[in-house]
Protein backbone atom coordinates (compact mmCIF):
# COMPACT_ATOMS: atom_id res chain seq x y z
CA UNK A 1 0.00 0.00 0.00
CA UNK A 2 3.03 2.46 0.87
CA UNK A 3 3.99 2.46 -2.68
CA UNK A 4 0.65 3.39 -4.18
CA UNK A 5 1.08 6.15 -2.06
CA UNK A 6 4.10 7.47 -3.25
CA UNK A 7 3.17 7.00 -6.52
CA UNK A 8 -0.24 9.19 -5.82
CA UNK A 9 1.70 11.49 -4.39
CA UNK A 10 4.33 11.76 -7.27
CA UNK A 11 1.48 12.30 -9.98
CA UNK A 12 0.22 15.05 -7.48
CA UNK A 13 3.87 16.57 -7.31
CA UNK A 14 4.21 16.41 -10.91
CA UNK A 15 0.60 17.77 -11.83
CA UNK A 16 1.22 20.65 -8.83
CA UNK A 17 4.66 21.32 -11.20
CA UNK A 18 3.46 21.59 -14.59
CA UNK A 19 0.59 23.95 -13.02
CA UNK A 20 2.60 26.28 -11.65
CA UNK A 21 4.87 26.39 -14.49
CA UNK A 22 1.80 27.53 -16.58
CA UNK A 23 1.31 30.02 -13.97
CA UNK A 24 4.76 31.81 -14.51
CA UNK A 25 3.77 35.11 -16.18
CA UNK A 26 5.54 35.53 -19.25
CA UNK A 27 7.24 38.72 -18.51
CA UNK A 28 9.59 36.54 -15.71
CA UNK A 29 10.45 34.35 -18.09
CA UNK A 30 12.03 37.02 -20.36
CA UNK A 31 14.32 38.58 -18.50
CA UNK A 32 18.30 37.81 -19.03
CA UNK A 33 19.19 35.62 -15.94
CA UNK A 34 15.70 33.42 -16.21
CA UNK A 35 17.20 32.74 -19.97
CA UNK A 36 20.70 32.34 -18.73
CA UNK A 37 19.63 29.85 -15.79
CA UNK A 38 17.17 28.26 -17.89
CA UNK A 39 20.47 27.29 -20.88
CA UNK A 40 22.69 25.91 -17.81
CA UNK A 41 20.63 24.27 -15.23
CA UNK A 42 19.68 20.82 -17.57
CA UNK A 43 23.91 21.08 -18.17
CA UNK A 44 24.97 21.13 -14.37
CA UNK A 45 21.85 18.83 -13.39
CA UNK A 46 23.11 16.25 -16.39
CA UNK A 47 26.98 16.94 -15.22
CA UNK A 48 25.97 15.98 -11.72
CA UNK A 49 24.00 12.94 -12.76
CA UNK A 50 27.14 11.64 -14.93
CA UNK A 51 29.65 12.55 -12.14
CA UNK A 52 27.85 10.46 -9.28
CA UNK A 53 26.87 7.59 -12.03
CA UNK A 54 30.38 7.39 -12.87
CA UNK A 55 32.35 8.34 -9.44
CA UNK A 56 30.03 6.36 -6.95
CA UNK A 57 28.98 2.75 -5.92
CA UNK A 58 26.63 2.89 -3.16
CA UNK A 59 27.69 5.29 -0.78
CA UNK A 60 31.47 4.66 -1.90
CA UNK A 61 33.47 7.05 -4.13
CA UNK A 62 35.49 4.97 -6.94
CA UNK A 63 37.39 4.97 -9.22
CA UNK A 64 36.94 2.31 -12.20
CA UNK A 65 36.46 1.54 -16.31
CA UNK A 66 33.39 3.65 -15.77
CA UNK A 67 36.12 6.98 -15.35
CA UNK A 68 38.36 5.35 -18.58
CA UNK A 69 34.97 5.25 -20.35
CA UNK A 70 34.38 9.17 -19.28
CA UNK A 71 37.52 10.59 -19.84
CA UNK A 72 37.74 8.59 -23.51
CA UNK A 73 34.12 10.50 -24.48
CA UNK A 74 36.04 13.67 -23.37
CA UNK A 75 38.55 13.01 -25.55
CA UNK A 76 36.43 12.02 -28.89
CA UNK A 77 33.79 14.75 -27.66
CA UNK A 78 37.10 17.21 -27.99
CA UNK A 79 37.95 15.95 -31.73
CA UNK A 80 34.55 16.70 -32.54
CA UNK A 81 33.14 12.94 -33.09
CA UNK A 82 29.76 12.77 -33.88
CA UNK A 83 27.26 11.27 -30.91
CA UNK A 84 27.28 7.97 -31.71
CA UNK A 85 31.20 7.37 -31.94
CA UNK A 86 31.53 9.33 -28.59
CA UNK A 87 29.31 6.91 -27.17
CA UNK A 88 30.82 3.97 -29.22
CA UNK A 89 34.33 4.34 -27.76
CA UNK A 90 33.19 5.15 -24.45
CA UNK A 91 31.98 1.77 -24.25
CA UNK A 92 34.81 -0.33 -26.16
CA UNK A 93 37.11 1.54 -23.56
CA UNK A 94 35.34 0.86 -20.40
CA UNK A 95 34.75 -2.68 -21.77
CA UNK A 96 38.39 -2.94 -22.50
CA UNK A 97 39.52 -1.85 -19.07
CA UNK A 98 37.46 -3.99 -17.44
CA UNK A 99 38.18 -7.43 -19.50
CA UNK A 100 41.91 -6.47 -18.77
CA UNK A 101 40.85 -6.27 -14.81
CA UNK A 102 40.71 -3.27 -13.83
Amino acid sequence: MNVWIAIGLTVLGCYAVKLVGLLVPAGALERPLVRRLSALVPVALLAALTAQQTFSTGSALVVDARAAGLVAAGVALLLRAPFLVVVAVAVLVTAGVRALGG
